[in-house]
């Protein structure tokens, strides 16, 4: 299904993967993708191997077919789409990883095996302004490294059989560290309850003196605000504005929100689909892990923040177009307000975050 010769996502396998997620989607929010089956799914319908490479036991799907099949993954179920973000994030990192680590951790992730996640938001975002590394890796003289701090915000912890993580190093060398989650020293806290996802079974990991199973060197370190957190928005908005074409099969006066909205989206994915297939903005060198295709930050950017806009504004949408019984807990209007509300604090890069504040106060 997600291949390199998928030049273009099959729209009727696209469709029956969001059907199934759909069934399952209260599942899900009450256990997590992990527990209800939604990523057994994701693995039989292929999306899971699209992004592992050919030579790993993956398919290894085109950066377009990957987006709009996360797009698509969010507009069903975003618990199960931010899950599968950040599976997705550890696997492009350890694809450009040693030849040991690739041919050990690859084949069983592209099958749906031995999940994985990544704790990288203290390098991006997250506690950023302390002025001190939230999470440091020491050599300890035997040719091994010590990890010591937090990871502040870490996905499918507890649901995990590794963590993908950087650390801030005595030389300042570019390493990813490859976790067990059974590893001595590390405390995976219980989940946060959240605003919302919190089937996402996301924690706070600490470490102290732990040794990680893997190390992997690269060029280049994350960045918040990749493309595929704007498909993740853009698949967010389409999930609202379903609910607002429902609500127009019996108030006709809706159809024309709803087509507005529809329009918006479909400039947002052309957008998307044209930065997912355009060369990368600085070529990474070799070893590096697989970079998101975008054509430059400022574009990603803009990109990202109109997205984030879209999903504010469909999810407001639908709950006003669900009156008040949209605000009862547990109407699907009063969840995808409350899910919107993640792309405001999600691995969002200051220029994004500047530009919302701006929309919301009303100045330039």
């Amino acid at each position: 299904m997600f291949t390199t010769a998928c030049s273009q996502p099959d729209p009727a396998a696209i469709a029956a993967l969001g059907d199934g997620l759909a069934a399952l989607a209260d599942r899900t929010a009450a256990e997590g993708p992990w527990r209800s089956g939604s990523f057994r799914l994701l693995a039989s319908h292929g999306l899971l191997a699209g992004f592992v490479p050919v030579d790993c036991g993956g398919t290894e799907a085109d950066e377009t077919t990957l987006l709009t099949a996360l797009a698509a993954v969010a507009e069903r179920c975003l618990t199960t789409a931010l899950a599968v973000s950040q599976w997705a994030s550890a696997v492009r990192i350890l694809a450009g990883g040693p030849a040991e680590v690739r041919s050990a951790r690859l084949p069983a992730l592209a099958r749906g095996e031995a999940p994985t996640t990544v704790g990288l938001s203290q390098l991006t975002t997250s506690r950023r302004h302390l002025g001190r590394p939230a999470l440091r890796a020491t050599p300890d003289g035997d040719g091994f490294w010590r990890l010591d701090g937090v990871c502040p915000w870490v996905t499918g912890a507890d649901s995990s059989a590794t963590i993908v993580t950087g650390a801030a190093t005595p030389d300042d060398a570019p390493l990813f560290f490859v976790v067990p989650t059974d590893a001595a020293g590390l405390v995976i806290e219980p989940p946060l309850e959240m605003l919302a996802l919190s089937a996402t079974r996301t924690s706070v990991v600490r470490f102290a003196a732990v040794r990680p199973a893997d190390v992997i060197t690269v060029t280049a370190g994350p960045r918040a605000g990749g493309l595929a957190t704007t498909a993740l928005a853009l698949g967010a908005a389409r999930g609202a504005t379903r609910l607002v074409h429902a609500e127009a099969r019996s108030r006709p006066d809706l159809g024309v929100v709803a087509a507005g909205l529809d329009r918006d989206a479909a400039t947002i994915a052309a957008r998307l689909a044209a930065a997912g297939a355009s060369p990368p903005a600085n070529t990474a060198a070799a070893g590096a892990p697989p970079q998101e295709l975008t054509a430059t930050p400022v574009d990603r950017d803009g990109l990202r923040a109109e997205a984030t806009s879209l999903a504010l504004r469909a999810a407001q949408a639908a709950l006003t177009a669900a009156k008040g019984a949209g605000f009862v807990r547990g109407h699907p209007a009063e969840r995808l307000a409350r899910e919107s509300l993640l792309f405001l604090v999600w691995s969002c890069p200051q220029s994004v975050a500047t530009s919302l504040l701006c929309d919301f106060a009303g100045v330039d």
